[in-house]
């Protein structure tokens, strides 16, 4: 009798130990009652150590944490200030942003009321002095386009054309009355830029010669042409227009104001990447600007060139941003996501590409790290931030194409992120130069000699 009570009370603690999930798995490859019998016939050392056994397996250890910047390169290169503004802007996107961005991308519109709130970061124009800006480091700034990225690219992009295009070439190329006049409204998002210099039949052959023209008539200058992919456009307060002079045959820039007459803007629709951007094609026609809205530093495409290298390491961030949104979803997924009984993480085809997916972003990262240090230390040139542009864009491309293959079927799917990465990453490819044209600027550089055409 004593035997029968000891086999039911141990019995009692094997299944009292076990889920039903375990139990349920367990009965499909043993037969309960003999394993019964045998507990029953255990004694109390030998059920002791079976009880530690089953103990240590059925303790889950906790998952790693998500985390993309794998060398924790944020860690070690901010300042204490620099990183708390890091995880606040972060925590802005994943409580004000993301919730949004899906339906905003589906619609193709653009979620306006985000606009006041994301002036509270103060964080527009991040590199410049005075004017209301905060005169921080290039490399802060690049975390920050990052950080955008991360959760929607659209946003980054529509924050790099405020931050650095347009109010970049006022910065850059104005005179001291219209810095005075735009970047402290700019700053604060109270006024809104936009920067046309692509056109329909000319994008990469911008230096080559623009098809839009400006022509002075005393105190005026008549602008005609058109441009395209233009972000912003739409809604734009003010847009920095590029146009070749009659006269001398140089490249201007031009601050044409909402409302100009013979500006017009059309949206372009059908899109398949960046959607809650509002792209427009501009018509210009006879459209006039006052002498005093003429960037007055602005002479030749070589100061145009100004403004796309400092905003060209920006783009780099921005494909880092995109390549690491979609490898932490992706990585969250495979985690919670089971076929066979276990988490698709736990696989090692996938444990492969979520490897190659890691290593791509590691090297995309401290190359971009590089870029903004050297962008600090004055030493930046068109080479540098054509060559992170090159690989930072095709990186991005492998690393969103691993992470829509892991999920499978779910990947095409927008409540899981990553479809939008995938779209997004072929815009990312294409524009601020395309992967052909910094090819050529970097070969330059490295051979001496020049391949355009």
């Amino acid at each position: 009798m004593s035997n029968f009570f000891s086999s039911v009370k141990n019995a009692y603690k094997l299944f009292k130990s076990v889920d039903f999930d375990q139990l349920n798995a367990l009965s499909k490859k043993v037969n309960l009652a003999q394993m019964l019998e045998a507990a029953g016939n255990l004694n109390e050392e030998q059920w002791q150590g079976l009880m530690k056994l089953m103990s240590t397996q059925s303790k889950k250890k906790p998952l790693p944490a998500i985390e993309g910047d794998f060398y924790h390169l944020g860690d070690e290169a901010l300042k204490d200030s620099d990183r708390a503004l890091q995880l606040e802007v972060r925590a802005f996107l994943e409580k004000e942003v993301k919730p949004l961005v899906n339906q905003y991308w589906l619609k193709a519109e653009f979620p306006f009321e985000l606009i006041p709130k994301i002036a509270t970061l103060n964080i527009c124009g991040l590199t410049y002095k005075g004017y209301g800006c905060a005169g921080k480091s290039n490399l802060m700034e690049g975390i920050l386009a990052m950080e955008m990225a991360r959760v929607d690219t659209s946003m980054s992009t529509f924050f790099g054309v405020q931050s650095g295009l347009s109010m970049g070439s006022i910065y850059l190329l104005g005179s001291e009355a219209q810095k005075q006049e735009w970047l402290p409204d700019m700053q604060q998002f109270k006024k809104i830029g936009a920067f046309g210099l692509t056109e329909p039949e000319v994008g990469s052959g911008a230096a080559g010669g623009l098809g839009t023209t400006a022509k002075r008539q005393g105190d005026k200058w008549l602008l005609n042409g058109q441009k395209k992919w233009i972000g912003n456009a739409t809604f734009a307060d003010v847009t920095i227009i590029w146009a070749k002079d009659l006269d001398d045959h140089q490249v201007k820039g031009f601050l044409v104001r909402k409302g100009a007459p013979g500006f017009t803007v059309e949206k372009i629709m059908d899109k398949m990447a960046l959607r809650i951007v509002q792209n427009g094609l501009i018509t210009l026609t006879n459209c006039e600007v006052d002498e005093a809205d003429r960037l007055q530093n602005a002479n030749s495409f070589k100061d145009t060139a100004k403004v796309l290298q400092m905003t060209r390491a920006g783009v780099a961030w921005q494909a880092v941003g995109c390549a690491r949104g979609a490898y932490e979803a992706a990585l969250a997924y495979t985690q919670k996501r089971k076929q066979f009984g276990r988490p698709i993480a736990s696989f090692q085809l996938i444990q492969n590409h979520l490897v190659e997916m890691l290593s791509n972003l590691t090297a995309m990262q401290t190359l971009c790290f590089r870029l903004s240090q050297l962008q600090d230390q004055g030493m930046l040139t068109d080479e540098h931030a054509s060559l992170a542009k090159v690989f930072c864009s095709m990186r991005t491309r492998d690393i969103v194409s691993r992470a829509r293959e892991v999920m499978g079927g779910n990947g095409i799917l927008l409540e899981h992120d990553v479809a939008r990465f995938v779209a997004d990453a072929e815009a990312i490819y294409s524009y601020e130069g395309t992967k052909e044209i910094n090819t050529l600027i970097v070969g330059r550089a490295i051979t001496g000699f020049s391949a355009f055409v």
